[in-house]
């Protein structure tokens, strides 16, 4: 029997993933035009900006990306100076990445403009609203685990 396809306008996923995207590839384009990287760098930087000195694979945890675009971002951050690794004191086979001193100012000129679009991006919602849609996606996020286990019917 037929199903009707996917009602795009009210198929949550596909709503986050067009808004999603959309917004990367808008930040991306900002990101390289005025400051000389790409989305996938500024969120290596926002991330160590919160937590320094860490692990590749700690941010990949964190932000959510596969680990070998973290490590390309890596790269063109450390050999751009904005980034520093060194390895772990406690763990010799470990490396830990920091911002050096170009990357936490890099940060902060890069942070004006994501609070910018932050800003126009929720100008339609009220303050109420606003904390309604932070922890409704907090609570989506509890369910990822649920999510990612389904597997099809047989």
């Amino acid at each position: 029997m037929p199903r009707s396809p996917l009602n795009l306008d009210r198929y949550v996923p596909a709503l986050l993933t067009s808004l999603t995207n959309k917004m990367a590839s808008g930040a991306s384009a900002c990101y390289r035009k005025h400051f000389g990287i790409g989305i996938v760098e500024w969120r290596v930087l926002a991330m160590l900006a919160v937590e320094d000195h860490i692990s590749a694979n700690r941010v990949v945890q964190v932000i959510g990306l596969d680990k070998s675009a973290v490590s390309r971002a890596l790269q063109v951050l450390e050999r751009d100076g904005y980034v520093a690794t060194k390895v772990d004191a406690k763990d010799a086979r470990r490396y830990t990445v920091s911002l050096t001193p170009s990357g936490r100012e890099l940060h902060d000129r890069v942070l004006v403009t994501a609070l910018e679009r932050e800003r126009l991006l929720l100008a339609a919602l009220g303050e109420e609203e606003v904390e309604m849609l932070i922890d409704f996606l907090h609570r989506m996020s509890a369910q990822l685990d649920a999510v990612n286990a389904v597997e099809p019917e047989s």
